[in-house]
């Protein structure tokens, strides 16, 4: 992987870093309302921060493949390929059924992460 692509996944990761933050640690936070469009009364709920939590870990498990696959996998363009792929369907599937903006907020990084990567 050359440079320019190494920084973008680097970029895909921390973002879905701070994903992970917001629902795990900062599930009822300002921050958390604003980024998500809910209101914090709702995401005080005990079911909504159980929901929130494990995407957060989800989030949180694909940063560390997308680190893995950058610095230590013996096949990295193959191994972050797949993962960027799956993050720009996830974007795509949610731009589809929650906010328009997440194909450009998630998704926008991560395929400018997947061009660079195949060029």
């Amino acid at each position: 992987m050359h440079i320019l692509a190494t920084i973008f996944v680097v970029i895909v990761a921390v973002e879905h870093l701070y994903i992970m933050y917001l629902e795990t640690i900062a599930t009822d936070s300002k921050k958390t309302s604003q980024t998500f469009n809910l209101k914090q009364q709702v995401l005080k709920d005990k079911n909504i921060q159980v929901l929130l939590k494990n995407q957060g870990i989800y989030n949180g498990l694909l940063a560390l493949a997308l680190f893995y696959g950058a610095f230590f996998s013996t096949n990295p363009k193959e191994f972050v390929a797949v993962l960027l792929i799956f993050i720009i369907l996830a974007a795509i599937y949610g731009s589809l059924t929650s906010s328009k903006s997440i194909i450009l907020k998630q998704g926008g990084p991560a395929i400018i992460a997947l061009i660079l990567l195949l060029l």
